[in-house]
């Protein structure tokens, strides 16, 4: 199987929040287990919560292969610290990371930093587009071997491969370089919910891996080939742009039918498709969506983690498994390698023809 036409499964751990690391380390380890790309950690300042990407840091060491993606909300927050987070969690994980770009609307969110008020969602989108292009370059704003390390003639960094970023966006200037060396996959993986409305343009423009609702393969299909479309405008290579359908499960009844929706689709739900059933037509669901080409993978958020990620990774991963459809093992190390997507070459080091 191809790395364009592979199936890829991620999985939520979030839910109800918890103070203790082994929760969350249990959760990703089982995912591990089941072999699935990436786990995401979601993440809000409406909630009281622990910070996601702090806890999937204290979760890298105890895991060896699984992506780890925390949601990381760019307003209200400096993009130069978003970048130094996502590339340290990079390193800590030794190449499994990623982020989830989000945005803040409220009024009661601004006034918990008193520093702007509340703005449209497509200014902050566009703002997130900003944050995006401003990571990515300052991510290369060390070259792969700017560190010399040497000793004799006391040099730790050739100053020749740091680049000034000198990034201007509409909220924010960045002139770096960066304080942390460039992440061990160049660029973390970036995810983004480009369902539609302002989200769906930064999708197309930034993201690596768009999550998407849908509640048809007909519906899901429309939704992947319009990012596409979207993304070679940007001068993308479309088939470097994973669409994962995002999909709630309860799996609380093992032997429930599965509630059926439009034209037998999951059952939509307030923010988009909602599936409750049985591990095994939680399978055949995935299985026929993709092999009739609507989608990339499904990325699932279980009602209960703890007792849904179980079924969903001995129930419906290990029979997709059986039937060739997913992998047993990962091929890499990398989340990039798991999606199948190329490491990016350093822009600066391109442009003076170093790369």
């Amino acid at each position: 199987m191809s790395a364009s036409t592979a199936l890829h499964l991620a999985a939520e751990i979030g839910g109800p929040p918890h103070y203790d690391a082994p929760h969350y380390t249990a959760l990703a380890q089982l995912a591990e287990r089941g072999t699935l790309d990436f786990v995401t950690l979601g993440d809000s300042f409406a909630r009281p919560g622990l910070d996601a990407l702090a806890v999937l840091s204290r979760v890298a060491p105890a895991t060896r292969r699984i992506g780890l993606v925390p949601t990381v909300t760019t307003t209200h927050t400096e993009p130069f610290h978003v970048s130094s987070a996502v590339a340290t969690l990079d390193w800590v994980s030794r190449g499994r990371a990623g982020w989830s770009a989000e945005v803040s609307t409220t009024g009661a969110e601004a006034r918990l930093f008193g520093r702007r008020p509340a703005a449209p969602a497509a200014e902050l989108w566009r703002e997130a587009a900003d944050t995006a292009e401003a990571g990515a370059r300052l991510w290369d704003s060390w070259e792969d071997d700017a560190e010399i390390r040497d000793v004799a003639t006391g040099r730790f960094i050739d100053r020749a491969k740091l680049h000034y970023v000198d990034f201007e966006g509409a909220t924010f200037t960045v002139r770096g370089p960066a304080i942390v060396p460039r992440p061990p996959q160049g660029h973390p993986v970036t995810v983004i919910d480009g369902t539609g409305g302002p989200s769906q343009d930064t999708a197309a423009r930034h993201a690596d891996v768009v999550l998407v609702r849908a509640t048809t393969p007909e519906q899901a299909a429309g939704i992947r080939a319009e990012l596409r479309r979207r993304a070679a405008t940007y001068g993308r290579d479309p088939d470097a742009l994973r669409v994962l359908v995002a999909l709630t499960v309860d799996l609380g009844d093992a032997e429930t039918a599965p509630e059926p929706g439009p034209e037998g689709g999951p059952r939509l739900a307030a923010r988009g498709s909602y599936y409750r059933g049985g591990p095994v037509d939680l399978a055949e669901l995935i299985g026929q969506w993709h092999r009739g080409g609507a989608v990339d993978g499904f990325h699932l958020t279980p009602i209960t983690p703890a007792r849904d990620l179980e079924r969903i990774v001995n129930g419906t991963v290990a029979l997709l498994q059986h039937r060739s459809l997913f992998r047993t093992f990962y091929p890499g190390g990398t989340l990039r390698e798991h999606l199948g997507l190329a490491r990016p070459a350093n822009r600066y080091a391109l442009a003076e023809g170093r790369a």
